[in-house]
């Protein structure tokens, strides 16, 4: 049976951006995405994790918000395309949380991003419609994951936590109240715990 899962990396304090994010710094003033990029793509660390790097595309269709696909100081640019290149990892439809209506954009590899202005519930139905009997995962950020989590609509969530307190920005389960987690997968190593939960449903 397919799920609705979801996964981001976070520091201790909880947070998985910073403050002041633009296209200059991606994740914020005070987040050092130096440890982010360490254990997903720097070298061992890269294949220690290999499992968990492959779970965060294991989908049939995504899900982001706008902060996500498109930085602040680069919105409204007809031109703008992501920050994945020409062929973005995903290989899959993406669904874009977004206040504006644009056209779909279709990049290499399978990629097209679908902008959704109608909510989240509109977004995670059409996305289930498109990834058929495979998964949907929502990729983040913060703010569009506690969305989901507050609205009940996420089976499994998987955080990454590295070994930093920042401090301010956006903070992953702000906001969400009454949320019940089973931990059902632990793992890491010094630079990066992973820990996998199943989001019960409240009664």
């Amino acid at each position: 049976m397919s799920k609705v899962t979801s996964g981001l990396t976070i520091s201790l304090d909880g947070f998985g951006a910073g403050l002041n994010q633009s296209f200059e710094k991606p994740f914020g003033d005070n987040f050092d995405s130096d440890l982010l990029d360490r254990w997903m793509f720097a070298g061992p660390e890269k294949f220690k994790h290999k499992k968990e790097i492959d779970a965060i595309l294991d989908a049939g269709a995504f899900i982001m918000g706008s902060n996500m696909f498109e930085p602040k100081d680069r919105r409204d640019n007809p031109e703008w395309k992501g920050w994945w290149g020409d062929n973005p990892p995903y290989h899959a439809p993406v669904f874009v949380l977004s206040e504006n209506e644009r056209e779909p954009i279709e990049m290499e590899g399978g990629t097209t991003f679908i902008f959704v202005t109608d909510g989240i519930e509109s977004a995670l139905s059409k996305a289930k419609e498109a990834a058929g009997n495979r998964n949907v995962k929502i990729m983040g950020g913060a703010n569009t994951i506690n969305q989901y989590l507050a609205a009940g609509l996420i089976d499994e969530l998987w955080v990454h936590i590295v070994p930093v307190t920042i401090g301010a920005g956006s903070r992953l389960f702000e906001g969400v109240q009454g949320l019940n987690l089973e931990p059902i997968e632990v793992s890491g190593a010094s630079i990066v715990t992973h820990i996998r939960y199943k989001v019960l449903k409240k009664h």
